[in-house]
């Protein structure tokens, strides 16, 4: 999977396809000094100012017309502090560079999502998620940030210093200042059992408290078009290590959950009829399976068929309700949904405007393959999640504005209020911002 793509003369795309933007200049700084010069340049210049990580936001969250920040010279690990458990690291490192370099050391972070293709600043900046019943996102396994502001100065900020903006910037959106270095809370590497098996729709609902409850990380896909799921419980485990074998992992990876899902994506996309019955296969296609090994191997898996997404969180409380509204409105519609619905939970955190903000929180995520029409089921599914107060995820389709965010984000005001104090001239402004957090 490239990182981000970028065509012809200039103009930048995102992952998803579904993003592009032609932005006045690009700059690849070296060094925390060089991206404080091209911002205070940029300021001189009248430019408004974006970094982009790999581009695996769905929103233009990252486009810009001004200046295009590419962090990919700040990588790398600065610093392990063995004792504090925490490790500082350059920006634009990519989460899967990051999580080998842990574990190399021994160490590895808590809980993580499902792809590793972001940068650590592009992934924590969006809210970017795993599953936990204790553990939340990266960013709430943040413990330090450094960022240059609107004027070129560097800030660093923990729960010491600097709180207010560590409470916001943490999950910043890139309104707040460019973040050039993160430092993590790890801890020392550990094993987890994965363990996947299928389960009738219908009785995942019912348990979904239990399962919950009785796993550190659950997780599960349902297939519209079936009543059938596939789950997945990540437990901490004594080991031994027992990875799944090499061909049964290529053949589960690359070729069934890839290879052909892309060819089944590609029938579907050509011909929409055929979506219903392919589902009933693929939903069947991956058998019950256990292994054990370390965290990024378990809870990290490739997505190379290219896809546009959507999701959002509500309270764990609605989120039964929420899964059934939405198999009604599948069923009734007549849409013809390739891509499985994913299931994730996160318990509340601290973090001003992180979409597990101050509750306990399920989320539901809604795929289309990458070329298809998806405005009608994204449309259909938004109309649900808003129902029950859900919050979508910036890096994530969705068509809310500052108003919306005002009435399910408590401390809505704190962040803009914020913004205003440490970007007064909108240096770091672009249509997704002024749309998401007002003018």
């Amino acid at each position: 999977m490239s990182s981000t793509a970028s065509g012809k003369n200039g103009t930048w795309r995102n992952w998803g396809g579904n993003v592009s933007a032609r932005p006045a200049r690009e700059v690849t700084p070296a060094s925390v000094d060089e991206l404080a010069a091209a911002v205070r340049r940029a300021a001189e210049d009248g430019l408004k100012v974006k970094a982009v990580g790999s581009g695996h936001s769905f929103t233009s969250i990252a486009a810009t017309d001004g200046v295009l920040i590419r962090p990919q010279l700040l990588t790398g690990i600065r610093d392990i502090d063995r004792e504090a458990m925490t490790v500082t690291v350059e920006s634009g490192t990519p989460l899967k560079r990051l999580n080998v370099a842990l574990a190399r050391e021994g160490l590895s972070l808590t809980n993580m999502g499902d792809i590793m293709e972001q940068t650590v600043s592009g992934a924590t900046s969006t809210g970017t998620h795993g599953t936990g019943r204790d553990s939340a996102s990266i960013a709430a396994q943040i413990k330090g940030l450094e960022l240059v502001t609107a004027d070129g100065s560097v800030l660093t900020c923990s729960e010491k210093e600097n709180p207010e903006v560590f409470a916001a910037a943490r999950i910043g959106l890139g309104a707040l200042g460019i973040v050039t270095a993160i430092t993590f809370a790890v801890e020392p590497v550990f094993l987890l059992t994965a363990r996947e098996e299928p389960m009738p729709f219908d009785r995942v609902l019912t348990d979904f408290e239990e399962l919950w409850a009785e796993n550190e990380h659950f997780e599960f896909y349902w297939f519209p078009h079936t009543g059938n799921t596939n789950t997945k419980r990540n437990n901490r485990s004594a080991g031994p290590e027992r990875p799944v074998p090499q061909l049964q992992s290529w053949f589960e990876e690359e070729f069934l959950s890839n290879g052909v899902f892309q060819v089944a994506n590609w029938v579907g996309r050509a011909v929409p009829a055929t979506i219903p019955a392919i589902a009933q296969i693929s939903s069947k296609a991956l058998s019950a399976r256990t292994y054990t090994d370390i965290p990024y191997k378990v809870f990290t898996s490739p997505r190379r068929v290219r896809f546009v997404e959507m999701e959002y969180a509500v309270p764990r409380a609605a989120v039964v309700e929420t899964l059934r509204e939405l198999k009604t409105m599948v069923d009734r519609s007549g849409l013809k949904v390739s891509f499985p619905v994913e299931v994730r939970t996160a318990p509340a955190d601290d973090i001003t405007l992180s979409t597990a903000s101050g509750r306990d929180t399920a989320y539901i995520a809604v795929h289309m393959f990458q070329g298809t029409p998806y405005q009608r089921y994204f449309t259909a599914a938004e109309r649900i999640f808003t129902a029950h107060e859900g919050r979508p995820h910036w890096g994530k389709v969705h068509t809310r504005d500052a108003e919306y965010f005002s009435r399910v984000y408590p401390r809505f005001a704190e962040f803009t209020e914020l913004r205003d104090r440490l970007d007064p001239d909108r240096r770091f402004q672009n249509d997704y911002l002024r749309r998401v957090l007002g003018a």
